[in-house]
């Protein structure tokens, strides 16, 4: 166990979760669980999961979502690995899945069957769709981004773009967790176990839902961000000295007059046609190229320290990598050590992002780096009763790895 994570609560400490499930959305509901302190045993293919070689942006997804868990391998082609996945769910608090509608049917792992044996189970399915008319077709992030609205608000008019993280497979998976805990509440007062059902789609109008809103109760239809009529004057990236781009805002007629005072603009907050919030929004293109003008001679640096003293919005540009060098990140250990299972730095260390949010005052850490492909498949046989010969031949003939 990671010595960052001993004396972290665990709320879930004792909780058995078996997860079929491979890519994001998925992953993530048990990375949740497991953050938690649940147990969260990962069936994957006697090779391993397809993720773990995924290159490009996908080289991320694995170490970063399989932390905390146990994994075993088992072909579940094979009726004796069906077999023994089944004889697992049977010892599990919660099963999650995240394949195609049908899948775990096949293989006699879905809810109806599981929970004729183990009718305490919580089984947390993530789909593409709920169900419904679309229900069979097949969903990426993209996809529902793109049906959903996201990527129409996210880029320029008429060229739709999709936000720059798996943000709908991300959010699944939590709405999937937060459906999981609620049941488990449910469980102990029943002490029956239900059916939890997250999905990309539904998850996507969930998020352009103020937008929605936004036409419901003003006849408007919401403009691509880029294109959005904005309802304050300064709020916009500028570009200043050395290229460099920094994102200031003004939201306030007290922030204007602070703003003013904290750049040594006394002309523009005497100005009259400038001296409310709705004013400023009607000068805003004039307002935007003076500001610009004037702010091209200052460093970033310079000016987020002066918005900084001056309790004003600010913040720099950056990229992604950029965030292992954060102060407040690496002084309030939002960032922790897990070893890499797979691919060219398979056993380095790196850093990786927790939970952002704290349980009695600390972060949920790592306790278990992510698993080798099968790293856990002894230890796992042996607790469902399985002697060391069986094991061998079962690791023989295929059946588990």
């Amino acid at each position: 166990m990671h010595e960052q994570a001993r004396d972290v609560p665990q709320p879930l400490k004792g909780l058995r979760v078996v997860e079929f499930t491979h890519m994001v959305m998925g992953p993530t509901c048990g990375m949740v669980l497991g953050d938690m302190g649940a147990e969260v045993i990962k069936v994957e293919p006697v090779a391993g999961e397809n993720t773990r070689r995924l290159l490009g942006a996908g080289a991320g997804f694995f170490p970063m979502f399989n932390r905390n868990k146990k994994s075993i391998g088992l072909d579940l082609h094979k009726p004796e690995g069906a077999e023994l996945a089944r004889r697992l769910c049977e010892t599990a608090d919660v099963v999650i899945e995240n394949f195609k509608p049908g899948t775990m049917v096949k293989y006699g792992l879905d809810y109806a069957t599981i929970s004729k044996t183990n009718p305490k189970v919580i089984y947390a399915s993530h789909k593409g769709f709920l169900p419904g008319p679309y229900e069979h077709r097949t969903a990426l992030d993209e996809v529902v981004q793109m049906m959903g609205g996201l990527a129409y608000m996210t880029g320029r008019p008429g060229d739709p773009l999709r936000a720059g993280s798996s943000v709908n497979d991300i959010m699944g998976g939590l709405f999937g967790a937060i459906g999981v805990l609620g049941a488990l509440v449910q469980r102990g007062i029943t002490g029956k176990g239900m059916e939890v059902q997250s999905a990309l789609f539904e998850n996507n109008v969930f998020l352009v839902g103020q937008h929605m809103l936004q036409y419901a109760v003003t006849g408007k239809h919401a403009n691509p961000m880029p294109a959005r009529q904005s309802p304050w004057a300064i709020y916009d990236v500028f570009t200043v000295k050395d290229g460099e781009q920094i994102f200031l805002a003004a939201v306030s007629d007290a922030q204007w007059n602070v703003f003013c005072d904290a750049l040594g603009f006394g002309d523009l907050k005497a100005e009259p046609s400038l001296a409310t919030n709705n004013q400023r929004v009607v000068e805003r293109p004039r307002l935007l190229k003076a500001l610009q003008e004037r702010l091209a001679l200052r460093s970033a640096d310079e000016i987020a320290a002066i918005m900084e003293k001056a309790g004003l919005p600010f913040a720099p540009i950056r990229k992604p990598e950029d965030l292992y060098d954060d102060e407040h990140l690496l002084a309030t250990g939002g960032l922790a050590d897990v070893k890499v299972s797979d691919g060219p730095k398979a056993g380095e260390t790196v850093k990786t992002t927790l939970l952002p949010f704290t349980m009695a005052g600390a972060r949920l850490g790592v306790r278990l780096d992510p698993p080798r492909a099968g790293e856990h498949t002894q230890e796992l046989l042996e607790g469902l009763g399985l002697d060391d010969t069986r094991i061998a031949h079962l690791r023989t003939s295929g059946v588990v790895g």
